[in-house]
């Protein structure tokens, strides 16, 4: 059953969950972040940065890989502290952080990982009783550990019946089954889940906390568009403040109202959604460049009067005012750029056949589990398509019987010439952690292309003694880049990317976007990111439901179908 399916077969439930979710006992008033610093040795991440949170605020943290985003929503969620600062959060007020990496434990089922939201309170109860405990056994009245037993309780009671009395179990069943879990699902262990559904255990215990301030790291790098849309749904409709990390530019312009990007050491607020921001943000800095360039022709002018009557004696009193006046000046300063950018190109593609890869009746199962039946595609040379669907539907799979990597049922051809580049789904996690940048393309670069490593990795934003880090200190996107260099250390014809925006930030999206659509070989393009395939992938295949279908035209083309489809089975149902 389909997580579209679910929801309709059970929409009282959904309406419970959002209303369970939604109620909110008070808003926020006000989360203070006053002069935050960060400083690692001697760099500096960021200086005195000051904002609030305030109810009802939905904040996309913006910046490129490195700026300290990630740094930034964990000191607010108070898991690291600042070099200097404070965060300032109400008592009463609950703050839930999603990290960006997944913390799931596999021996636990589904269900017990989503109960773990309540363990604080589990474990008031349990301390409640083991102090009663103490005190039924005792016989000191008089004594004053008996006292200290007496306030002890008290305190913890009092704490423990503060908290809105609430049904457990059937909170959790509903927030389950609002992320797309059955019932059925709820005793499976979470390692039978993938990454996707996982991080939507992680999500169901953010949500079970009720929280007044919600802080999430790139909440979408494991869901499918589905799911992308019932979480914008949510986050939109519910009265909780929001902190978001995301490389999504359509789920960041879709939910927040107010966007602080993170750049240079400072940040940049504005009341608008990001791309809002951006227009704001150039016409801020051309005013900045007009005034600045209006304020050094005054001063020229002023130079230029005190330097011609400097020694004349009727003139003395201007000249002198005007050197203090200079002397007092505020020079206006223009907001730094951050120049860095990555600068890709794919080399031009060897020709291939017309017809790079044909698949007839393939099928592919795991044990008694069938992934997949009947898929047929017809790709020709040069297409630009997409595979999309809901986690665990068979995009990877599919991938993977493409690249020879897994036994698989049918016919599956790849045409005359065909060269695959590979860029799969974890290759950025499969480095080499104790290799230097350097070390880990100089190890795969081959014949001519071994004397322009250093400058490839310059195009890719790393120079320098940048060059000597080690993989393991990168970032997500560092490693990404890293990982997506040897794409381009051999011509290929047929380039396959498996999520490749993951941990990419906008600007470095931007330009691989580029880049592939400049691209003139045939591409086979995985990905959850709408904004990413617009304008790039004019050919979808869905998988869902063991089928892959194909589906002319653009992903836009795509979704306005599908929301289509969805209205129409609704009004069946009425």
């Amino acid at each position: 059953m389909s997580l579209k399916e679910k929801r309709q077969s059970e929409p009282d439930l959904i309406f419970d969950l959002k209303s369970y979710l939604c109620a909110s006992k008070y808003f926020i008033k006000m989360i203070s972040i006053d002069g935050l610093t960060v400083e690692f040795g001697a760099s500096t991440l960021f200086k005195n940065i000051s904002f609030v949170i305030n109810e009802k605020d939905r904040i996309a943290l913006m910046g490129k890989n490195g700026a300290g985003k990630s740094t930034l929503l964990k000191i607010i969620a108070g898991v690291r502290e600042a070099s200097k600062g404070k965060v300032t959060v109400p008592n009463d007020k609950v703050v839930a952080y999603l990290p960006q990496h997944l913390m799931t434990e596999d021996n636990r089922t589904v269900f017990e990982e989503a109960s773990q939201a309540f363990a604080h309170i589990h474990e008031m109860q349990k301390q409640i009783e083991d102090l009663n405990a103490q005190l039924a056994s005792r016989t000191d009245y008089e004594s004053e550990e008996y006292f200290k037993l007496i306030e002890e309780v008290s305190a913890v009671s009092e704490k423990f019946y503060s908290i809105e009395e609430t049904n457990f179990d059937a909170d959790i069943e509903l927030v389950l089954l609002g992320l797309g879990f059955t019932r059925s699902d709820f005793n499976q262990p979470t390692s039978n889940f993938s990454g996707g559904w996982r991080m939507r255990i992680e999500l169901a215990k953010i949500l079970l906390q009720k929280p007044d301030l919600i802080l999430l790291d790139e909440p979408t790098n494991h869901l499918d568009m589905e799911s992308i849309q019932w979480l914008e749904e949510f986050l939109i409709n519910c009265g909780k403040a929001v902190m978001v990390i995301s490389h999504d530019r359509a789920f960041v312009d879709n939910i927040t109202n107010r966007t602080i990007e993170v750049t240079m050491g400072r940040i940049y607020d504005y009341k608008v959604t990001y791309s809002n921001y951006l227009v704001l943000r150039q016409e801020r800095r051309e005013q900045q460049q007009k005034a600045y360039n209006e304020q050094q022709k005054m001063i020229a002018d002023n130079q230029a009067f005190i330097e011609r009557f400097k020694g004349t004696y009727s003139k003395t009193l201007q000249v002198q005012s005007r050197v203090k006046m200079l002397e007092k000046l505020e020079i206006v300063e223009i907001d730094e750029e951050d120049t860095s950018a990555l600068r890709l190109k794919f080399p031009p593609a060897p020709r291939s056949g017309s017809y790079p890869l044909i698949l007839t009746e393939v099928e592919k199962s795991y044990d008694d589990h069938l992934v997949f039946s009947e898929a047929a595609m017809t790709i020709e040379r040069g297409e630009k398509v997409a595979f999309v669907g809901k986690n665990g539907e068979g995009k990877s799979t599919m991938v993977k019987a493409i690249m020879n990597e897994i036994d698989y049922n049918g016919e599956l051809n790849l045409g005359h010439n065909t060269m695959i580049g590979y860029f799969a789904q974890n290759q950025a996690s499969l480095l080499d952690e104790n290799l230097t940048i350097f070390e880990t393309i100089d190890e795969v670069a081959k014949g001519d292309a071994r004397t322009k490593v250093k400058d490839l990795l310059g195009a890719f934003m790393f120079s320098g003694d940048n060059t000597t880090k080690k993989v393991k200190v990168l970032s997500g996107g560092e490693r990404t880049r890293l990982a997506m260099i040897k794409l381009l250390l051999e011509p290929v014809n047929l380039l396959i990317l498996d999520e490749p925006t993951n941990h990419l930030d906008m600007k470095t999206k931007d330009v691989l976007k580029s880049a592939l659509n400049d691209y003139d070989g045939t591409l086979i393009l995985v990905s959850h990111d709408r904004d990413f395939l617009d304008g790039l992938a004019d050919k979808v295949y869905e998988f869902g439901n063991k089928k892959v279908k194909e589906h002319l035209g653009d992903i836009k083309s795509f979704l306005s179908m599908k929301k289509m489809l969805h209205l129409n089975e609704l009004e069946k149902l009425n």
